[in-house]
Formats: C-alpha cells, sequence, structure tokens
C-alpha cells in the first residue's frame, strides 16, 4: 500500500471542443492531502522511515507542508512545519488537522527553510518541498499510471514552481519507454523561475514573486529540471494569472474541481499548445490540483481580472475613439 492513490485520468470534453484537441485530465487534485505533492512526499516519508527517522522536518506553507503532515499522521511519526509569517491562517490550520505541529518563522520561505535546517536533530529527517530525488521517484508514478490508463499521448502538460513535478514526470516518461514524448512546462509571468534559469543555462533567484500562483513561487528551481530540458523535449511556456485563474474556473465550471491557480496555468496553456506544438493532437494535463484557495478567492479573483480587463477595453476603445476623432 502507498500513502497516495491511483487517480483518474478522464477525457475533458469541453477542453477538448476548445482546442479541437483530445485533452485528457490527470486529476491529481483527488489525492488525500489535495495535490500530487503526496506521491513523492509520501514516497519519502515512506523511505526516511524505513531508516529508522523518528520526526519529519518541512518547510512549506502549502501544499508540500500539508503532504508532509498528512504522511506523517498515517506513518505514525511526529512531524514539525515551519512556515513562513505570510501563511494563511487556513493554511495553519490544514497542516494543524493533520496533527503536526506549526512553527512560524521568518518573512520567507527561505528563512523558514534555514530554520528548519537548524533543528533538525538526531532521527530527525528533512523533507524538501521539490529538490530531492526522492521526491521525483515518487511523483513518476502518475506517469507509470497514464501509461496503465490510454494510449500513447503526444505531449503532456504540467505547472512548473521549483521543479519536483517536471522532474518527476520526466522520470515517469523513461520508465515507460515514452522518452521522446515532449512536456510542455508552465509558469505565469510573475512566477518564472524557470524561464530566467533556462534563459541564463543555471538556476537564477528572482527577486520576488509576483504572482496569485504562489505555488509557483519559488524564487530558484532545481538545478535538475534546468539539466532536464537539455536532456529531454521540454518547452516552457509563460501564462497570465489572469488566464492561470481563468483556468481553474474553467476546472470549476466543467469539472467539479476547485484547483489553485497554479495548476489552473496548465488549462491555460492549452491556448498556445498550437504556437509550440502544432501536431500534439492527443494531450495530457496533469491537474495538479492544491489546497490553497477556496471557491470564494477563485470567485472574487475571477471578478477582478474580469473587471480588470472590462477597464482596459474601455480605455483601448476610448483611444480607438479619441484616435478617430483627431484623424477623421
Amino acid at each position: 500500500m502507498t500513502l497516495h492513490i491511483e487517480t483518474p485520468l478522464i477525457k475533458s470534453r469541453a477542453l477538448s471542443l476548445k482546442t479541437d484537441r483530445t485533452v485528457l485530465l490527470k486529476l491529481e487534485g483527488l489525492q488525500p492531502s489535495g495535490s500530487f505533492k503526496l506521491r513523492g512526499v509520501g514516497f519519502a516519508c515512506e523511505e526516511h522511515k524505513r531508516r529508522g527517522a523518528r520526526r519529519f522536518v518541512a518547510a512549506s506553507g502549502g501544499n508540500a507542508g500539508y503532504a508532509v503532515a498528512y504522511a506523517g499522521r498515517e506513518l505514525g511519526i511526529p512531524v514539525t512545519v515551519v512556515v513562513p509569517q505570510t501563511t494563511s491562517a487556513r493554511a495553519k490550520a490544514l497542516i494543524r488537522g493533520e496533527e503536526a505541529d506549526v512553527v512560524v518563522h521568518g518573512a520567507s520561505f527561505a528563512e523558514s527553510n534555514a530554520y528548519a535546517l537548524s533543528i533538525l536533530g538526531e532521527g530527525d529527517a528533512y523533507l524538501h518541498a521539490f529538490d530531492d530525488p526522492l521526491l521525483w521517484e515518487g511523483h513518476a508514478t502518475m506517469v507509470e499510471e497514464i501509461a496503465r490508463q490510454t494510449e500513447r499521448p503526444d505531449l503532456l502538460v504540467c505547472s512548473v514552481g521549483g521543479g519536483g513535478l517536471l522532474a518527476g514526470v520526466i522520470e515517469g516518461l523513461r520508465r515507460v519507454g515514452w522518452n521522446d514524448i515532449p512536456v510542455l512546462a508552465v509558469e505565469t509571468d510573475g512566477a518564472a523561475s524557470y524561464n530566467e534559469a533556462l534563459k541564463a543555462g543555471e538556476p537564477v533567484t528572482l527577486p520576488k514573486i509576483q504572482s496569485v500562483a504562489t505555488s509557483l513561487g519559488a524564487n530558484k528551481v532545481s538545478a535538475r529540471i534546468v539539466a532536464l530540458a537539455k536532456e529531454h523535449p521540454v518547452r516552457n511556456c509563460l501564462v497570465t494569472d489572469a488566464e492561470a485563474i481563468q483556468g481553474s474556473v474553467t476546472l470549476l465550471e466543467e469539472h467539479r474541481l476547485l484547483t489553485e491557480p497554479a495548476c489552473g496555468a496548465s488549462v491555460a496553456a492549452l491556448a498556445q499548445v498550437p504556437q509550440h506544438f502544432p501536431n500534439a493532437q492527443r494531450i495530457v494535463v496533469i491537474a495538479c490540483g492544491g489546497v490553497g484557495t477556496t471557491s470564494q478567492q477563485l470567485l472574487e479573483w475571477s471578478d477582478f481580472c474580469r473587471l480588470e480587463g472590462d477597464q482596459i477595453g474601455a480605455s483601448r476603445s476610448n483611444e480607438v475613439k479619441a484616435s478617430e476623432s483627431q484623424h477623421p
């Protein structure tokens, strides 16, 4: 038995009609912890328990921290999760609900992570949010499932934060002999650490994250996914926050799935498939999930983006009218 479950792979009629392609959704938000994170985290926690770990320590105010807390409770191992001061009350409550100790420390993930490392004692195991081969090994199981659930796709689409999911997806493709199937890696404009790393040829640190898709907000990606871009057909693309939010709204309205904009970003990226992979007809989107967004938040963000779009549209219309009046 594993801590994660095998998740459904469904055909999205709505997205298939919209894109004139066959779009399949791997529903990772149905994992017990609400996101794909449980695959890698669960695998790593089981391995650390086998090696004799007596406590799990993690730094994360989001899905990784929640997954470690869930895994620890299931395995009977105490968990301490260090979160930054910006972590929402809801996120802290979710982690505490899994019987983990929550320590609030630092203004950023980097400070929380440094503190988590400083409190490690004998018998403690440290769980990184994304940069750990054990995590990648666990995440790879989703591709093994996809290979059992459907025929060979032309393209996989997944969101990128720190890179744990992307590294796992590529490892999974190798396991099932799909080495030549490309991956479209998706970020939002304000959290484009992978995009910057690819341009530089190595991981670079973003000065700040400016995106509503906070689960994509790793200031610096894993070196592993920069190296993988040279070994595997990977193309990265950027979407706006508004597009990512609309992607999550689509999943909510069409499939009754509540997800974070970090997940909606991959749905939004389908609009760029003709540009990057014009021949891809059968596409699997990793609907990675996420527990950091409520339905109320999502609808408020959607309304704000719609209002902002209307204002931009009105402003452009006025500019055109002004131009026409000056140049009859």
